[in-house]
């Protein structure tokens, strides 16, 4: 089964020609020496987040194969749901699932495959056209995560770090941070949650998030994420920018938050 774009035409151009050069014109950075582990990317529209997506993508070192993690918006489908095959479709071209990677995984008792949760998700869709302006030739295993049991995501974790090859696999995880408060409150609250995101430091990052009320969207898949590079000797975390939607829009009093991470 494919999977064709849904926000093609509001989060992102529609037509491709136009798609490509918005793309091309966010890809601006030189990729670090250290192998990337993990990205972590906003999934707004890209007048708002595609700068910050677009500098951290061309400053990570990308493998051949991308693990997508990303929040379940819509509350549809498994709570760790896994698009098994099929390619995903983007105005102007498509990338692949790796169905080989995707059947291994779907051995592990909670990952589920699963199509509902994806249909109508926007958070890794908004991802490809940077991918695939990267390299076409890559291949994708896309998981929505909604699992909120930490015992269950880092058994998870640890299963998915023994099957996938990090010297061939690149985890991609797609979030946003605070949503819809002031400028100077998101800005506060979402550093002290990268603080933690960068030290690595999984509990604290929760922690953070339940202590300081921040609406991290993506605080799931990103938990599941950094749970797999801590199991891949990830040592430390980079922050490549941050923004709010006031700083495009005007308004600075109902904003939402983007970061741009690499941890290697």
């Amino acid at each position: 089964m494919d999977r064709n774009p849904v926000v093609a035409g509001q989060f992102y151009p529609e037509n491709k020609e136009k798609l490509f050069q918005e793309v091309a014109s966010f890809l601006q950075g030189e990729p670090r020496k250290a192998p990337t582990i993990l990205s972590m990317v906003p999934h707004a529209g890209y007048i708002y987040s595609g700068k910050i997506c677009g500098k951290t993508l061309a400053s990570s070192q990308l493998k051949p194969t991308i693990l997508l993690l990303g929040p379940n918006h819509t509350g549809k489908g498994a709570k760790l749901a896994l698009w098994p095959e099929g390619k995903w479709f983007i105005p102007g071209g498509y990338l692949e699932v790796n169905s080989e990677l995707a059947i291994q995984l779907n051995e592990i008792s909670q990952i589920k495959f699963d199509y509902e949760a994806h249909l109508f998700e926007h958070s890794l869709e908004v991802i490809l056209p940077f991918l695939f302006y990267l390299n076409p030739q890559t291949t994708i295993i896309p998981i929505c995560v909604s699992e909120y049991n930490f015992e269950i995501l880092q058994q998870t974790a640890n299963q998915i770090a023994n099957i996938l090859n990090p010297q061939k696999t690149t985890i991609i995880v797609s979030s946003d941070m605070s949503h819809y408060v002031p400028h100077d409150i998101a800005y506060t609250k979402d550093h002290k949650a990268l603080k933690h995101i960068l030290n690595l430091d999984v509990l604290g990052l929760i922690e953070s998030v339940q202590k300081h009320n921040i609406s991290m969207c993506g605080i799931l898949p990103m938990t599941l994420g950094l749970l797999i590079a801590k199991k891949w000797n990830a040592c430390k975390g980079i922050l490549i920018d941050y923004a709010t939607s006031g700083e495009v829009s005007g308004d600075f009093n109902q904003v939402v938050g983007y970061a741009g991470v690499i941890v290697e």
